[in-house]
């Protein structure tokens, strides 16, 4: 996807089964995510807030 700087998510690092999931936020209003095993394939766009509420959940789990 154009325009997009995805990284991988330093918690996939280690991961020996391959299961990545790869964040961009170098663009304003928008947060894409992926998955870093296709990456031509869908990318889900969030607002910014969704995401942190997304990420603050994950922290609480």
């Amino acid at each position: 996807m154009d325009g997009f700087d995805f990284k991988k998510s330093s918690y996939s690092s280690g991961d020996p089964h391959g299961e990545c999931v790869e964040v961009a936020l170098n663009l304003p209003g928008t947060v894409a995510v992926r998955d870093s095993k296709d990456p031509a394939g869908p990318v889900l766009l969030l607002a910014p807030a969704a995401w942190e509420a997304f990420r603050a959940g994950l922290l609480t789990s």
